[in-house]
């Protein structure tokens, strides 16, 4: 009957405070035979910003409220004054509570199916067959291992800030694949920042793991087994391995960026199963403020965008990205219901980038129009500075972008546009505009199949003119059609163009 909670980035298994732990022991005929465990996301954990994350915190005692591994339920009661702790430092404490109680519903499900397994076959047959699980896990991956060539594999790039300062961020990884595993090497990483953008080991260790199984093992349900060739060095104190008190509140930037890495690194041997670069960032929004009509709200989602293009085909629109792939999308007409937003345009963000033998999909631009008397919007768009990449041959896709429109100001031209905003204060009518990126193209766009490129010109995907310039495709006076033989003279004399140039 006893849960335990946690929310400790740094030495609890967690991520941020944001991201809550209940553990609870399974006993069978008073034998410990399990742990049943439950990590979710909770809405409002306190701190300086509603929705308990923020791009400007800079120790972790401004992000919320820390639960250090501490007994919630004792023989199945709960501990009244540890709840009312929780209770008296959130906004939204009936929201809270019900992911408390929800995750706590989870454990007992988890225990009542391990205990009927323990009924049904006996402790011995679950034991091993636990073991045999693990072990199986072990032998996909070392044998799927094997099918990756032995060498040394790198990659870098760049993250837009640490949130606080300006000052880009350059990160590597060094990959070894050799008969003793899979090491993933981040020597050198920046310090850790004075901004929320680190993230701890344990966040650096999921990453990599994730990234890890999507190349080695993606059908394979996951289990300690299968990460065992895995071994990730960092030296302590980075921002992939930040030490308390350092902010960690907007965590999954580096860690998208330590899985992107290894994705990049690996790409050249693994390309049949990753596709180029993505727009990589959750692009987590908050909108926050008072309801006239029901009281406060807070509005917390992810932005889907723009998924690269692989060897054999078009990049996915608008999904989620790779590091928050467990959430969802919220559907328009529940937004509207629920929070004091109208949301005046949801469409694909079609501007021209990501062009390849097989383009990058399509990223999103959502308009939400403020409908309240003054609400705040904090807000986080990696890759804000530096867009998914293509490759061979393939073009870059596009930057994530917020903008804000105020009320009586151009409607054209925005009063900001940036990649991070903290608690930017709204008033009624004011709007905010939300830009997911395009992904990176593959190949060379002079060998995009032509009916693909009309097809996009058709559904409105792309301008006759871009798909001219992008693309060598030329179109009948008309626009009804493609004149094959003015493309194929256009499209042979820039290859010609090119090779002089080289």
């Amino acid at each position: 009957g006893d849960i335990f909670v946690t929310n400790d980035p740094y030495e609890g298994g967690g991520t941020h405070l944001s991201d809550v732990t209940l553990i609870a022991p399974i006993f069978y005929e008073g034998q410990l035979v399990a742990f049943a465990a439950n990590k979710a996301h909770w809405t409002e954990m306190g701190g300086m910003a509603a929705g308990s994350w923020t791009v400007d915190s800079t120790e972790i005692f401004q992000e919320g409220l820390q639960l250090p591994g501490l007994r919630l339920y004792h023989r199945g009661q709960p501990d009244a004054a540890l709840l009312d702790l929780i209770a008296a430092n959130v906004r939204l404490p009936e929201m809270t509570l019900g992911d408390l109680y929800a995750g706590v519903a989870s454990l007992r499900a988890g225990e009542v199916g391990v205990l009927e397994l323990c009924r049904k076959y006996g402790l011995e047959a679950v034991h091993h067959t636990m073991q045999s699980v693990l072990e199986r896990g072990r032998a996909v991956a070392w044998t799927a291992l094997r099918q990756i060539p032995y060498g040394h594999y790198s990659a870098e790039d760049w993250i837009d800030d640490d949130g606080i300062g300006q000052q880009p961020l350059h990160v590597r990884v060094q990959v070894l694949v050799d008969e003793g595993g899979f090491t993933a090497d981040f020597t050198g990483a920046p310090p850790q920042t004075v901004g929320p953008i680190n993230t701890t080991r344990v966040g650096l260790e999921v990453s990599c793991r994730e990234i890890f199984k999507a190349i080695v093992a993606p059908h394979e349900p996951n289990n300690e087994g299968l990460f065992d060739p895995l071994r990730v060095v960092c030296p302590h104190g980075t921002i992939f391995t930040a030490q308390r008190p350092a902010p960690v509140s907007i965590y999954w930037e580096t860690g998208a960026y330590a899985s992107e890495l290894i994705w990049r690194a690996l790409y050249p041997v693994a390309r049949g199963r990753l596709p180029v670069g993505h727009s990589l960032s959750v692009c987590g929004t908050i909108l926050s403020g008072v309801d006239e009509e029901r009281g406060p709200f807070v509005l917390v989602e992810p932005q889907a965008g723009g998924w690269g293009a692989t060897h054999d085909r078009d990049g996915e629109s608008g999904l989620v990205v790779a590091g928050d792939g467990e959430t969802y999308v919220m559907p328009v007409e529940v937004c509207e219901q629920r929070y004091p937003l109208l949301v005046e345009q949801y469409r694909f963000n079609t501007v021209p980038a990501g062009a390849g033998c097989f383009r990058g999909g399509f990223g999103l631009v959502r308009d939400y129009r403020v409908l309240c008397a003054h609400a705040e919007l904090t807000a986080t768009f990696g890759r804000h500075r530096f867009p998914p990449w293509g490759y061979a041959g393939g073009a870059d896709g596009s930057p994530n972008t917020i903008e804000i429109y105020l009320h009586g100001g151009s409607a054209e031209q925005p009063a900001i546009r940036a990649g991070k905003l903290a608690r930017y204060r709204l008033r009624r009518n004011d709007r905010v505009r939300l830009i997911t990126g395009v992904g990176g193209g593959y190949g060379d766009p002079l060998a995009r199949d032509i009916q693909r490129v009309w097809e996009d010109v058709r559904n409105d995907l792309l301008e006759p003119e871009e798909a001219t310039r992008l693309f060598g495709v030329v179109f009948s006076q008309d626009s009804q059609g493609v004149d094959v033989a003015a493309t194929a003279a256009l499209r042979k004399a820039r290859r010609k163009g090119k090779r002089v140039r080289r």
